[in-house]
């Protein structure tokens, strides 16, 4: 695709970067038929080719308006589009700098401002989240119904043992994970203990940063990368091995942070080896001998969700869904595994509509082969398709 970059965005450090992903764009129309919000809307403008050409409208100085917004803000940035595209199109990168031009370019009515603001009061942190669950539960009843039946049960009280091995790996906690399924973090915990690995937890780590880095909020997004380096990097430098992940939307978050700060002179070094480091539980057991797993599926169907963040974003397909059958598990066949639930950090709180149309197929989809359990790997995804589903949602490293 051709473009003529206004002389107003010639000299912006992201400029060369983004011109060359659009110019890698040959608007063949593939992405569209992967993008789940084309296939709900069948406007060419809530598919990736017509965003891209809105943020080619914008960065040749063309005018910027609400619509503009409307329709990059319907993304979901699940990346399937990426995974499609035979051009090797990054359509990830481009949309983020999108939003961000367009953030400052137009301004949210009140109420959208002051709902967005809440959300990332709230739900990165982790103290104040498990108390706006609590009053959530407390008024349950008074709360509209799609926010309603997003609220969790309260979790078990579980404990982690603290075990001493040679070889050690920090455990990322996540911000609302520990609030909601502490189970999943505490049983990583154990299998790697049964591997003769010891986990490393730090307090001082916080949110990886990708709510408020998909929702425009650069700045605060960077501190918080810079803070969690800041925290981890005396254990990487005593030699811990990785940095575990169980959430796979934190897992790509963390995946990025060497690009997001490779222009930060102090930390880019530090950024890279993180990334570097950072793995998904899944890469980490997939290797182990089938002993390891017991068996302990026989008899017993799943549905594996695939997040869009481990599939598209990670590009780690299949892994999860060997470690299940190792364990005994039959895996059932789930129609268009390729298509997000709708969960999407906080897509299914900002655009309630489209997201609930697409959890209701996702559900359709992973009922139809009658599983004993879904099964998937962010947290996310897990609370989105609980409150949807009676069939029993678990991290899959529970059920192995």
């Amino acid at each position: 695709m051709q473009t003529i970059i206004a002389k107003k965005y010639q000299n912006q450090d992201y400029i060369q970067e983004v011109e060359s992903i659009l110019r890698a764009c040959v608007h063949c129309g593939f992405c569209t038929a992967t993008c789940p919000t084309y296939q709900l809307v069948n406007d060419e403008l809530d598919g990736p080719r017509g965003r891209i050409y809105l943020i080619k409208e914008l960065l040749e100085g063309n005018k910027v308006t609400s619509k503009t917004r409307l329709h990059l803000d319907r993304c979901l940035t699940c990346l399937s589009c990426e995974t499609t595209c035979p051009s090797g199109v990054r359509y990830g990168k481009l949309i983020e700098t999108g939003r961000t031009l367009v953030e400052k370019k137009t301004r949210r009515p009140f109420f959208n401002r002051i709902k967005r603001n809440l959300i990332l009061f709230f739900i990165p942190h982790t103290a104040r989240f498990r108390f706006t669950l609590f009053l959530g539960r407390m008024f349950k009843y008074l709360l509209p119904g799609y926010i309603r039946k997003k609220i969790p049960d309260k979790p078990e009280q579980s404990e982690r043992k603290q075990t001493s091995h040679a070889r050690k790996m920090i455990l990322f906690e996540g911000c609302v994970q520990p609030a909601t399924h502490p189970e999943v973090n505490d049983t990583t915990a154990l299998v790697l203990d049964k591997m003769a690995i010891s986990t490393i937890s730090i307090s001082e780590v916080g949110c990886c940063g990708a709510m408020h880095h998909h929702m425009s909020k650069t700045k605060k997004s960077l501190e918080m990368i810079r803070k969690n380096i800041d925290a981890w990097w005396p254990y990487i430098e005593s030699g811990a091995e990785a940095i575990v992940m169980t959430a796979s939307g934190c897992g790509a978050m963390l995946k990025e942070y060497g690009d997001l700060l490779k222009n930060d002179n102090q930390y880019a070094e530090k950024a890279r080896r993180v990334s570097e480091l950072t793995r998904d539980i899944c890469e980490i057991i997939s290797n182990e001998p089938d002993e390891v797993f017991n068996n302990k599926g026989q008899g017993k169907k799943v549905a594996f969700q695939s997040p869009c963040t481990l599939q598209h974003g990670q590009q780690i397909t299949g892994v999860v869904e060997a470690i299940l059958q190792k364990a005994g598990y039959e895996l059932t066949d789930v129609p268009d595994g390729h298509l997000c639930c709708g969960s999407a950090g906080s897509y299914a709180l900002l655009q309630p509509e489209i997201a609930d149309k697409l959890l209701n197929n996702k559900i359709d989809a992973l009922e139809s082969g009658k599983p004993d359990f879904i099964a998937t790997a962010n947290i996310g995804c897990h609370l989105n398709l609980a409150a949807a589903t009676k069939t029993p949602v678990k991290h899959w490293i529970e059920l192995v």
